[in-house]
């Protein structure tokens, strides 16, 4: 049993080797240009204490002979590209990079060690380091995810946001019916109202108009009788009107009707 779980554990140090081994390519371009373009070391940083803190881990397990074999490995492979890395990369991204290989490869590595050493004795030194190494490692695995976490957290707000919308402005938009059917109604009832009463007043001044028409005082018949003399008289021709002469003047204001 112990030979197969042994058999294993060297098959998974061949892939693990193989999986630091995969940069190689990346590293030889930037050799070969002489320049790190976009990269970022990042990466390389973070897998390079890991290692690290594995390979002090497995130094200090009696059984931890794979472990420091397959993470001193890695250890190594991760030192040479973050050297080739600090050699090639632009200055402002080299200050940087030498800045967090001072802060994490170095100062946190070494007050690890140091703290596991002094502070702790016995599987307890084991167990402070295992836990900061499984903490890294799932940290390392689950850093791909900081693209999608935030994209998720604003899916479920925008989500909630259009979901509120819609029911609000359902909600408004029924009592903007509501309201338009109510003020509908109270409108035809005040344009009926007013056509009743607009006609009403219409009626009142026809009928005062024609009241007052029959109150003025009707011309009696001798003036209208004149005045259609005079009428007749102006349309008559030159000879008609010598045949006619001579007019009375009392004939003419009495309205004598023997007159032609």
């Amino acid at each position: 049993m112990a030979s197969l779980s042994f058999i294993i554990g060297i098959i998974g140090n061949i892939i693990s080797i193989l999986v630091f081994a995969s940069p190689i390519k990346t590293f030889w371009w930037v050799v070969k240009k002489k320049s790190t373009k976009n990269y970022k070391g990042v990466p390389y940083i973070t897998t390079l204490l890991s290692t690290s803190l594995w390979t002090f881990y497995g130094i200090m397990n009696p059984d931890g002979l794979l472990v420091v074999t397959v993470n001193g490995a890695g250890a190594i492979f991760q030192l040479i590209y973050v050297i080739l890395f600090l050699v090639y990369a632009p200055k402002d991204k080299k200050v940087k990079t030498a800045k967090l290989v001072a802060i994490l490869d170095v100062g946190f590595l070494g007050a690890v060690i140091a703290v596991t050493l002094l502070a702790f004795h016995g599987t307890m030194r084991l167990t402070f380091v295992g836990i900061i190494c499984a903490g890294l490692t799932i940290g390392m695995y689950a850093s791909p995810l900081s693209v999608i976490v935030p994209n998720a957290i604003g899916f479920i707000l925008g989500s909630a946001q259009l979901i509120l919308y819609l029911m609000y402005n359902n909600k408004k938009s029924a009592e903007a019916v509501e309201e338009e059917e109510g003020g509908g109604g109270g409108g035809s009832a005040h344009l009926v109202k007013g056509g009743i009463e607009m006609h009403s007043v219409e009626d009142n001044l026809n009928n005062r108009s024609l009241n007052k028409w029959k109150s003025l005082p009707k011309p009696n018949f001798s003036r209208q009788h004149s005045m259609q003399k005079i009428i007749k008289t102006l349309s008559l021709t030159p000879y008609e009107l010598q045949s006619s002469w001579p007019l009375h003047e009392s004939d003419i204001e009495e309205g004598n009707p023997d007159l032609p």
